[in-house]
């Protein structure tokens, strides 16, 4: 009922009319308390050592170094993430009423079965961000455990879309921090290289696994019904009836709304009942995902205030961005998400160490979204794979080992891609 809370509390502050100041924060971090004896111990351990680091680096930057510290709002790291996460989860009410699923069909498989599934995460992910990995795997899944390929797939095909999507989270952060950036020339470098990422996935996994009887995403209309057609709601808020509202906060009562608006036909008390079995079910076992993403958040937030208030605000890193710094933030941050940091720490934290002028801002732009796509892909802590790791059971550091070749390859790719844009700027 907590983590429910959290959602009704976050869906009420987007209309203004958030009862509690931070309540969402504190609605899931009580969930999360009430859950923890019921976590699993490796996500226990974890998920205590992430908050633990980032509420002493609170501590430590506050006492050592005088930072003013918003406490009361320290809870509400990735909430509005968890929000939308929890407001995902209600596509499990969406249809089969009546409990018997549709026959499954001959799966696609093979070089074309993987394809699908980056090419389906990819598309539909530059709109529905991360509940794309969860309408395409939960359906995987109903063939069975996902396997290691299909995974890698659904985790490619979503951190790639950070190089060039306008509706991704990875563009509003930089959008924010270089508002003054040419997006024609990011999506005329950046589009290729994620198809380059997609065709690389093909190839890599063909040659270190046995496709042939692994189940892909069909790209049929049928398979597609659903997700297109939830991406076109979301545009259309987005465009015209929200336009005020993020892709994530459309989301998150967007999903929600449809679920409850597909059950109503069968009656309200119908759709009680639902909601009630999905709030005592399916919510509580969001616990060990929620409890990560709760500490990464408390982490970022450490991490950050500590480095701004130990640096100082008029320190600069470089001089001037030219290629050299471009190159070496990228591989710094890459590097920082591999160590177990959310690239958003290293993008805010370089931000805040730079005075970007001119072209600069397109250079640093690209640098900051293609660090976002090749860190969120291998780092074990990123969105996708506390996702993952929380959803479908796969620990965030055997990801990691499965993509460290992928992410070396594209790396490669990328510092060739920050060239040519800076000789073409």
């Amino acid at each position: 009922m907590l983590i429910l809370l959290g959602l009704v509390q976050q869906i009420l502050g987007f209309a203004g009319l958030s009862p509690l100041p931070h309540g969402v924060g504190y609605a899931l971090w009580l969930a999360t308390f009430l859950l923890w004896p019921d976590i699993p111990r490796r996500t226990r351990w974890q998920a205590g050592a992430l908050a633990a680091i980032g509420l002493g680096m609170l501590i430590l930057a506050g006492w050592r170094y005088g930072a003013d510290i918003a406490w009361p709002a320290v809870t509400s790291g990735n909430s509005y993430v968890v929000a939308m996460l929890v407001g995902v989860s209600f596509i499990g009410l969406i249809g089969n009423r009546s409990g018997k699923t549709r026959p499954l069909g001959r799966p696609i498989t093979g070089r074309r079965g993987t394809l699908g599934t980056w090419l389906g995460v990819h598309l539909l992910g530059t709109i529905l961000n991360l509940s794309t990995v969860f309408m395409i795997g939960d359906r995987l899944a109903r063939r069975g455990p996902l396997t290691t390929p299909q995974l890698l797939a659904l985790n490619r095909g979503l951190s790639s879309a950070a190089l060039w999507s306008p509706f991704f989270a990875s563009m509003g952060v930089v959008m924010t921090l270089a508002p003054d950036m040419a997006y024609s020339r990011i999506l005329t470098v950046g589009l290729p290289l994620a198809l380059l990422s997609g065709l690389l996935t093909t190839l890599e996994l063909s040659r270190r696994f046995d496709l042939a009887e692994v189940a892909g995403f069909s790209l049929s209309p049928r398979s597609l019904l659903m997700p297109v057609a939830m991406a076109a709601l979301v545009m259309l808020f987005h465009f015209k009836l929200t336009p005020y509202l993020s892709i994530v906060s459309i989301i998150t009562f967007l999903l929600p709304a449809v679920a409850l608006a597909s059950n109503l036909t069968a009656g309200p008390r119908w759709t009680l009942r639902r909601v009630r079995q999905h709030t005592l079910t399916r919510l509580p076992a969001m616990r060990g995902e929620i409890a990560l993403f709760l500490s990464a958040g408390l982490l970022t937030m450490g991490l950050s205030t500590f480095v701004v208030a130990a640096t100082g605000s008029e320190w600069r890193l470089f001089p001037h961005f030219g290629p050299v710094q471009a190159v070496t933030s990228f591989l710094a941050i890459v590097v920082s998400a591999v160590a177990g940091l959310h690239p958003i720490i290293g993008v805010s934290v370089l931000a805040s160490m730079l005075d970007l002028r001119g072209n600069e801002q397109t250079l640093f732009a690209f640098t900051a979204l293609a660090s976002w796509a090749v860190g969120t892909s291998v780092g074990p802590l990123s969105g996708i794979n506390l996702s993952l790791q929380g959803r479908y059971g796969v620990s965030g550091y055997r990801m990691m080992r499965h993509n460290l070749g992928y992410a070396l390859l594209l790396s490669g790719l990328v510092v060739v891609s920050i060239l040519a844009l800076h000789a073409w700027l």
